[in-house]
């Protein structure tokens, strides 16, 4: 063993916990109340110790594109946890039912709610278990803790924000990485004062003034990049908007029922168990239900707008189809931005003050905080985490403790890896991994709605 790993020690004081969470979106807020739930039914010495470390100072989920009229892309009831256990407290309807909008929501008739009342309901959720999460705390190492030449626990090395603190280790049988995703920016470019990712774009907006000319050019063609050229061209009445794409025109989202059932938890199983190029097939067949495409509603709007301005004679919106953009030159009065044509192979220069990429996200490597990890964690020939079907990485035999993924899962366990739609289930999936390992003899609890992958 290296010596750079802990050695576990008799005299230790650190007490240890059944799962640490890292990152705290909606994955791990989904995995504290399936925590809290089971904990509420079952005695003190069964219930499962576990905390949650968050960098951010409060919850939050993409702040920066909480816009006005944007609607979610998923039913609420989608929610942390009615597909698991749909009698919870902490459900979007018992949401509604505790801010008094219930009934105004069920006249409504609508599956899809507002994205701020969603993150609000997500905020409210967060609230209820605001024991069991730190915020303010990056985790800067995970490092095995060693007994008898075997991985046993893992120590949890958090720095908090506040300034002169020291580092808190949290020691675990398991962790829960949820890493999130990060804002993609191509060809190695990086956010500045005058260009900008998609997910800043609500924390950058209010520094600029409504009034007077001023020229986006916005980068991308899937629906946050739609929903940020409705919302510059909206908030911005003498500005231009000039949408850059490779694509003909924007794609609509295929939300049909039989598309969406590649959402549903019994799809994890199937997408699980299929051969590699099966997998493939289906990753293919199916993302146009999720990537790079637009709710179809949206492309409505926008070309209604589009058409409205050339009747007028005054084309605020321009398109930039079969396009892409090959240079940005920054200088102290804007920014100079080349967009070469992919038909015609013609280039043409826009100056422009703020050019927004929504660009969309990559996901983080989800073990790149934990030390010596290509040591005890398996990959497949593609270099990718061998996952099993309850989100534990496959490791060596060395390694005895669980890491479980909430994310970066989409080779093995298909679309929803990282998505909403499963955050449910795939939280029971892995508090129920976790019980067994911890004792076989485990049940699943009333309330609790398991998958097949969930069963004792």
């Amino acid at each position: 063993m290296s010596q750079a790993l802990a050695a576990d020690t008799s005299t230790d004081p650190l007490p240890v916990f059944d799962l640490i969470g890292i990152g705290f979106g909606p994955s791990n807020l989904a995995m504290a109340v399936a925590v809290s739930e089971h904990n509420a039914q079952v005695s003190r010495d069964a219930a499962v110790t576990a905390h949650f470390l968050e960098r951010q100072p409060r919850f939050g989920w993409h702040r920066g594109m909480l816009l006005e009229d944007a609607t979610m892309q998923v039913s609420f009831l989608k929610d942390l946890v009615s597909l698991r256990n749909p009698a919870s407290r902490y459900s979007f309807l018992s949401y509604l039912h505790d801010r008094g909008r219930l009934v105004d929501f069920i006249n409504h008739k609508t599956l899809f709610p507002l994205r701020a009342e969603f993150h609000d309901y997500l905020e409210w959720a967060a609230e209820k278990v605001d024991d069991l999460v730190s915020y303010g705390h990056t985790v800067a190492d995970i490092r095995p803790v060693v007994r008898d030449g075997v991985v046993r626990l893992l120590d949890v090395v958090a720095a908090p924000d506040a300034p002169g603190e020291a580092p808190v280790v949290y020691r675990a049988r398991n962790v829960v990485m949820a890493p999130g995703l990060e804002p993609f920016l191509p060809d190695g470019r990086s956010s500045t004062a005058q260009v900008w990712h998609s997910d800043e774009l609500l924390h950058r907006v209010d520094d600029l003034p409504r009034s007077g000319s001023t020229r986006f050019v916005v980068v991308g063609a899937g629906q946050s990049a739609a929903e940020v050229v409705a919302f510059l061209h909206t908030r911005f009445p003498a500005a231009q908007v000039c949408a850059v794409f490779s694509r003909y025109g924007y794609s609509p989202a295929d939300d049909s029922p039989f598309a969406n059932r590649i959402f549903d938890p019994a799809a994890v199983d199937d997408y699980f168990v299929a051969p590699g190029p099966v997998k493939q097939r289906l990753l293919d067949y199916h993302r146009n239900t999720n990537y790079s495409v637009v709710d179809l509603d949206l492309i409505e709007e926008l070309y209604r707008r589009s058409y409205q301005e050339k009747v007028h004679g005054v084309e605020r919106l321009r398109w930039f189809n079969l396009s892409q953009i090959t240079d940005i030159e920054e200088t102290a009065d804007g920014t100079r931005v080349a967009v070469h044509s992919l038909s015609t192979g013609e280039t043409t220069t826009l100056d422009a003050d703020v050019v927004v990429y929504a660009t969309g996200y990559r996901p983080a490597d989800p073990t790149r905080l934990v030390h010596d990890a290509d040591r005890f964690c398996l990959r497949d020939p593609q270099g990718r985490l061998r996952v099993a079907r309850d989100y534990r990485v496959e490791t060596t035999t060395a390694m005895e403790c669980g890491i479980y993924l909430q994310g970066g899962t989409e080779h093995t366990h298909g679309l929803t890896s990282s998505l909403l739609s499963n955050t449910a289930v795939r939280s029971g999936d892995i508090l129920q991994s976790v019980l067994r390992r911890r004792d076989p003899e485990v049940v699943a609890r009333p309330g609790y709605v398991a998958t097949s992958a969930g069963q004792p």
